[in-house]
């Protein structure tokens, strides 16, 4: 039974947890072992031997614990495993680490063997600890100065140099936050948080509106001036009203200008920031005006020919519309790294072709589509397992757009790809995979 402070909630690594105690370990891989299909555990026997075997290797802990022993499986058998090859929910409860969460006096709150389900529970009253700790936090001297004290309704930086990490008093115990700009629509706020993850994702957002507070002329551009605007707003009608078209517009053009890593972490090194940015804005929030205009006309254009092709091509439209789901997902303009978005007329003008093919020839289109799907579905299941525990690796990242790529390898060869792709030589990256 693992102890934890809830301010220390999200603190805590489950990864780490995986792995148990050294005591639990060889019991716990043994049964692990147990519930891979048969054909692969009778060639690992006995279990026993094998288990103490992998005990006995130095590990990462930071590793996920299925992660490494199937690696281990796939060394001695030389063969890969699917992925779900073991059966963790088969196995008995005290093979899950059991936590025990204290409030901030101590006591106990509750016992469960789910971390997400306490993450889940207590989640606000987090939220809630680590703004009270961190306003009675000291928050003058040289870092995180804010003069006056005070730590919202900030226009400016003037708050000193914001460091990486924070020691703040949570529930009388001193523990780790992570401070972060918080977007305040007017101004902005210091806060901190539990995890560094959930403080870079705000601190995102808060950053890029001290810029725009600090180039209202350039931010007022968009708002006022963009050429075209209007015109791109009827065409951005499915996604969203003029509002939320110019905040993206403006989002996207403010990262492009201001937001380079790394990030600035102190007075000095945002205002040159800031200078910098100054003469680019314009010709850049052109440029991104422009990029999706472009993307919603062709966008446009396959859903009247996806509109025309359904009744006939229903499979194939389906698995069309779903991939344009997929990258025209709400707030495109601004959550698509910019060289992606660059390249979405292409994508999207080869699904059109892909239409126009499919008339002349089916059966080509579903053999295609079959070899994208060799690969492209056992990523997904993977890809959402990741989205829904909030951390996706850069692999996967990298090859979501490997796949995009092979769709105009394969259904629109015309357009050509910046490198080679091909079927067998991502079904190769896939299988050495890190895992």
């Amino acid at each position: 039974t693992l102890s934890v402070p809830l301010a220390q909630l999200n603190q805590v690594s489950t990864t780490r947890c995986e792995w148990l105690v050294p005591g639990l370990l060889k019991e716990k891989a043994v049964a692990l072992l147990k519930t891979l299909p048969q054909k692969y555990r009778q060639r690992l026997q006995p279990l026993d031997a094998f288990a103490e075997g992998f005990c006995e290797q130095a590990h990462d802990r930071d590793e996920s614990l299925l992660r490494a022993l199937s690696r281990s499986v796939e060394e001695t058998l030389a063969m890969k495993l699917p992925l779900d090859a073991f059966r963790a929910g088969e196995l008995r409860p005290h093979l899950f680490m059991n936590f025990r969460l204290l409030d901030e006096h101590g006591a106990t709150l509750g016992f469960s063997r789910s971390l997400t389900e306490f993450r889940t529970q207590y989640a606000e009253r987090v939220e809630a600890l680590f703004e009270a700790g961190f306003s009675q936090t000291e928050v003058t001297g040289e870092a995180l100065d804010t003069g006056s004290g005070e730590l919202s309704g900030l226009v400016a930086w003037s708050f000193g140099e914001l460091p990486e990490l924070i020691e703040i008093k949570v529930g009388g115990r001193k523990t780790v936050g992570f401070p972060a700009l918080i977007d305040e629509g007017d101004s902005v706020a210091l806060r901190a948080f539990d995890t560094e993850e959930k403080a870079r994702a705000l601190h995102q957002a808060g950053l890029r509106r001290l810029f725009a507070l600090a180039m209202k002329e350039q931010v007022r551009y968009i708002d006022k001036s963009l050429p075209g605007v209007r015109d791109l707003a009827m065409r951005y009608m499915p996604f969203g009203n003029e509002k939320e078209l110019k905040e993206q517009l403006l989002a996207a053009t403010l990262d492009r200008v201001c937001m380079a890593t790394p990030w600035p972490h102190d007075q000095m090194a945002f205002e040159a920031r800031v200078a910098e940015a100054k003469p680019r804005f314009v010709l850049v929030a052109q440029e991104i005006a422009r990029l999706a205009d472009a993307i919603l006309l062709e966008y446009a254009a396959l859903q009247k020919k996806l509109a025309g092709a359904q009744k006939a091509f229903a499979v194939a439209c389906a698995d069309i519309s779903t991939q344009a789901d997929n990258l025209l997902v709400k707030h495109f303009v601004v959550v698509t790294p910019y060289e992606r978005l660059s390249q979405y007329p292409r994508y999207l003008k080869a699904a059109s072709l892909r239409l126009d093919k499919l008339r002349a020839d089916p059966a080509r289109d579903q053999r295609w589509m079959t070899d994208w799907q060799s690969v492209g579905k056992t990523f997904e299941r993977e890809y959402l397992q990741q989205l829904r525990s909030g951390t996706v690796e850069g692999f996967m990242q990298e090859f979501r757009w490997l796949l995009e790529e092979l769709r105009v390898a394969l259904f629109a060869q015309e357009l050509r790809t910046p490198s080679p792709v091909s079927v067998k030589r991502l079904q190769k990256m896939w299988d050495g995979r890190p895992r």
